[in-house]
């Protein structure tokens, strides 16, 4: 039943992406160019996620565990470190220089594109990259 569930909220989600044009990196890449061809529509798209995510939240979260689940994968910690900001500046980048993100180019894949592969292929070779500096232990620092 998870499998299915999931496979359902992937595939709604998926045609959610299609349908508002954002697997399509030229018009996500508009909404970026404020100063020659803007294209607000990727605006709508996120208040619309947001217009059906907050009250989903909020009605979700009165229940004391998920249906199929044992307990809420919600974050543990509130700290804005060092790790949050350049993993938010990276996934920003990417997205602005690429026009996808992971959200919106896995429905793209459908599409057979070359650049929705060679953006797949980076983004995994990125959460190896990114897995394996954090296994490897901390640097000493010396002091000055």
């Amino acid at each position: 039943m998870r499998l299915l569930s999931a496979f359902a909220i992937g595939l709604i989600f998926g045609l959610g992406i299609t349908v508002s044009g954002m697997i399509n990196p030229a018009k996500v890449l508009n909404f970026f160019d404020i100063a020659g061809t803007w294209d607000p529509s990727l605006a709508f798209v996120m208040a619309g996620a947001l217009g059906v995510a907050v009250p989903g939240y909020r009605l979700v979260l009165r229940n004391p565990a998920p249906r199929m689940a044992d307990r809420f994968q919600l974050p543990d910690t509130r700290v804005i470190d060092r790790r949050l900001i350049l993993g938010s500046a990276t996934f920003g980048l990417g997205w602005g220089i690429a026009g996808f993100c992971p959200g919106g180019a896995l429905p793209a894949l459908g599409t057979g594109a070359l650049d929705v592969h060679i953006f797949i292929a980076a983004l995994v070779a990125g959460m190896f990259v990114a897995r394996w500096l954090r296994s490897r232990p901390p640097v000493a620092t010396r002091p000055l």
